[in-house]
């Protein structure tokens, strides 16, 4: 379990901090869960408390943001899977990616509840571009940058929309530090500079779905 909360340590230290102290949550969630008590299971159990109901608006927009983290948890869950295809220097990074994304789902999911949009099918070919993502690793880690750096811009594109949202915005600012981190660490895999200027711009919605929907089969 403490490495559990150390990896929600990386991803939410202020979250984290409000629900482990809250142990009654954390305890009455470990007894329902058994074995499965992991991190992103555990957050999905007890955080929901920590949230008022969504407004229909902002639900649209986390749902947006949960189809991306979807998209990005199966990527490389799938990735990871794939023996042979992650060389070694580059695994702990990839793992640790896979981790945070699947906490980060799991944290939408608990937000919205039942208003969360089912996962779609995804199609990591993107149509037939990237024939090779899962056998050819330059491949795969130049999808990976371009889904980090979509998901950094998405987020942004979105925060102000958010504004008013209290601990939701901040759940998703928080959400979208750690997406930039991975942008710069796969970029530093891909012997890249891991920041293209002083500022980054946001994307509005339409411009992400325009690289993310290629990845979307249905």
């Amino acid at each position: 379990m403490s490495h559990d909360i150390a990896i929600l340590d990386g991803i939410d230290p202020d979250l984290s901090n409000r629900l482990t102290n809250r142990r009654d949550l954390f305890a009455g969630a470990a007894v329902k869960l058994g074995a499965l008590a992991t991190a992103p299971l555990m957050l999905a159990a007890v955080s929901s408390q920590a949230f008022a109901q969504v407004p229909q608006q902002v639900a649209d927009i986390l749902n947006f943001a949960l189809t991306l983290e979807y998209l990005e948890d199966e990527f490389y869950r799938t990735a990871l899977a794939q023996g042979g295809l992650i060389p070694d220097y580059a695994g702990g990074t990839f793992q640790t990616i896979s981790q945070h994304e699947t906490a980060h789902v799991a944290l939408l999911q608990s937000v919205l509840g039942g208003a969360a949009v089912a996962k779609p099918q995804f199609d990591f070919t993107a149509r037939g571009k990237y024939r090779d993502v899962f056998t050819n690793f330059k491949t795969f880690a130049a999808v990976s940058q371009a889904l980090e750096d979509t998901g950094v811009a998405a987020y942004k594109g979105q925060a102000p929309n958010l504004v008013g949202g209290g601990k939701l915005l901040t759940t998703a600012l928080e959400i979208h530090s750690v997406e930039a981190r991975h942008a710069a660490s796969v970029r530093l895999l891909r012997k890249q500079k891991p920041w293209t200027g002083a500022f980054d711009k946001p994307l509005s919605k339409a411009q992400v779905l325009a690289i993310a929907g290629p990845f979307i089969a249905g």
